[in-house]
């Protein structure tokens, strides 16, 4: 096969060089189920064809003409055919996040005139009926489960013939690099949502740029929990099929633990939140330990506290943890299925310290930078750890261009940057100058001359009412570094100083209640005991000697429940809604100035 230039040509790679016995897999009724190339390749063929039956076309081949295919579906191997079979015949896929309220839902649907909906399962049947009176474009739905009043997903491959995937093969041969292959709406953390237009060129070249970082090697494994329907995990999925990696599907983020001792994965990506979570999980584990058992652990972890990365540390150093890879830190692998040779982490900031920690673990993290209107991937830290520094989101990948203006702000040119925002030319005018630069919005700079590192968002800085600015991002992530701490927003613009909403870790925390004579309550009666107040001010102000006067926390406000994506203070990356938090939570701010 001559050098692949659309998506889709991974189908024929494969076929023609490595044809996986499990290219894709997912999880039904207990056991797991595979999909060789050779099965996925003629399932997608027969699926560009029974949506073809459907008069599912290119039309004149512009992205307004083109007709558009919408998804809501949690992660499953179906999800990754339903994209080939959409892109074979110039059709255009917009998934969806399967936690969008439908006010948004009906926006995106109206918005880019989707005349197709799968969805995977009851909940997102209804809530897709919910509004179809209110969306005229939308003619047909499929379900990927057998659900009541909605039709089952393989009837479309039922309605495939020859003549029709013949008429699929002719169209595709017809898509070039430079054509539309998605929109993603992006629900970012203001406004109404933005369809991002990519090409076939803007993701393949990004998954081409980004292939030589990741770990070389033959019949590996990965593990996908990350939404598909965002950018980040579908570029990977591209960049899986084209390095001949089959691609397992964890049931759901409940089952990730258990997922990964069946998969035993080589590889995954993740989101800084998820990490936490397992490092909490272990630290846990840690805690509840005894005598020397305990001992060793900590002292396992005071030593990946102190790891460097390309620095020889020195023999005693080595010695010691070579031993601490051996009683500890082996463990911690085995939980993560034992052959996992790196995680890569996207989407928001990760804290340092976990990185190092893990990395000493034989876990390496490689933390990347990117947005959806990059395609996504704009630097990452190495496989090879000679491209890897802590503390930095790593080099820039090849055929990607980063500059830094005057006001610090991070600058991107490349194929990888996106056609545009879809219908709004003004919109996307105000992203892309004039000579072609697309302005990510992110503060940043470069550390000797080939790392990336992201200081804040410029959108989240703010000038307290002194008239100094503050940039949020670095002191919620020393916070967290704090085993008591959950979640934090960091609060003060046009305030007098600066102050934060703080949530517990509540299990954490019970157990220092447990061991300091405190007595065990409701989440709400915790956050109010003088003890457990004094135990977060003493926190606080050890965290205030790392920031300088303007941004140390002068006080704060405890908050008895976990914000989620499901309650509307996240984003589905799992990011904070600052907007939102500082809406819902007026009270607490205003006790925090009272």
């Amino acid at each position: 096969m001559t050098e692949p230039k659309r998506l889709f040509d991974a189908i024929q790679l494969q076929l023609e060089n490595k044809a996986l016995p499990d290219m894709l897999a997912g999880k039904t009724g207990g056991q797991w189920k595979k999909f060789s190339t050779a099965e996925v390749a003629e399932t997608v063929d027969q699926l560009s064809a029974g949506l073809l039956s459907l008069g599912i076309s290119p039309n004149d081949m512009t992205v307004e003409g083109r007709d558009k295919v919408g998804i809501i579906s949690k992660n499953r191997p179906e999800w990754v055919m339903v994209d080939l079979a959409v892109q074979q015949i110039g059709a255009l896929l917009t998934p969806i996040y399967p936690t969008i309220n439908v006010n948004e839902l009906e926006f995106v649907l109206n918005d880019a005139k989707v005349k197709v909906m799968i969805v995977n399962d009851e909940d997102a049947f209804l809530k897709v009926m919910s509004i179809k009176e209110r969306v005229p474009s939308l003619q047909y739905i499929f379900s990927f489960e057998h659900i009541a009043n909605c039709r089952h997903w393989k009837e479309l491959l039922a309605a495939s013939t020859p003549e029709l995937i013949l008429q699929a093969k002719t169209i595709s041969e017809k898509i070039k690099e430079e054509d539309a292959v998605t929109i993603i709406y992006t629900s970012g953390t203001t406004g109404v949502p933005k369809g991002v237009m990519l090409s076939h060129r803007n993701i393949l070249s990004n998954v081409i740029a980004s292939s030589p970082c990741f770990p070389p090697g033959e019949n590996m494994r990965s593990l996908s929990f990350l939404p598909l329907n965002h950018i980040f995990e579908r570029m990977v999925t591209y960049l899986y099929l084209f390095n001949y990696t089959s691609i397992y599907y964890a049931e759901s983020l409940e089952t990730i633990g258990e997922n990964l001792k069946e998969v035993q994965p080589d590889m995954f990506t993740t989101v800084p939140r998820l990490l936490e979570k397992v490092y909490d999980k272990i630290m846990q584990k840690g805690n509840e330990l005894t005598g020397t058992k305990r001992k060793i652990f900590f002292w396992a972890h005071s030593l990946a506290e102190k790891f460097e990365i390309n620095k020889n540390q020195g023999a005693w150093y080595n010695f010691q943890l070579s031993l601490a890879n051996k009683l500890v830190f082996s463990k911690w692998r085995e939980a993560l299925g034992n052959k996992l040779r790196c995680v890569v982490t996207g989407g928001a900031a990760c804290q340092v310290r976990l990185i190092r920690i893990f990395t000493a673990a034989n876990i390496p993290i490689m933390e990347g930078y990117g947005l959806t209107e990059t395609s996504p991937v704009i630097s990452v830290n190495t496989y090879d750890e000679k491209g890897r520094m802590f503390g930095t989101v790593g080099p820039i990948i090849k055929d990607v261009m980063v500059k830094i203006a005057e006001d610090g702000e991070i600058l991107c040119k490349g194929s990888n940057i996106m056609m545009g925002y879809y219908k709004r030319p003004d919109l996307t005018a105000e992203v892309i100058d004039a000579e072609g630069w697309f302005h990510t919005g992110d503060i940043g700079m470069m550390v000797d001359n080939t790392y990336l590192k992201i200081t804040d968002r410029k959108k989240e800085l703010f000038k307290t009412s002194g008239g100094k600015y503050v940039a949020p991002l670095p002191i919620e992530n020393r916070l967290k570094e704090s085993m008591y701490v959950e979640q934090v927003m960091v609060v003060g613009s046009e305030r007098k100083f600066v102050g934060a909403l703080i949530i517990p870790s509540f299990p954490n925390l019970r157990d220092w209640c447990h061991h300091n004579n405190v007595p065990d309550g409701t989440n709400e009666e915790l956050i109010q005991n003088e003890k457990v107040i004094a135990l977060f001010k003493d926190l606080v102000e050890s965290f205030n000697k790392f920031f300088n006067h303007v941004e140390q926390i002068k006080k704060f406000e405890l908050l008895p429940h976990d914000w989620s994506v499901d309650t509307g203070e996240l984003t589905p990356k799992l990011s904070l809604k600052r907007k939102v938090i500082t809406e819902k939570f007026r009270d607490a701010i205003e006790r925090i100035y009272a």
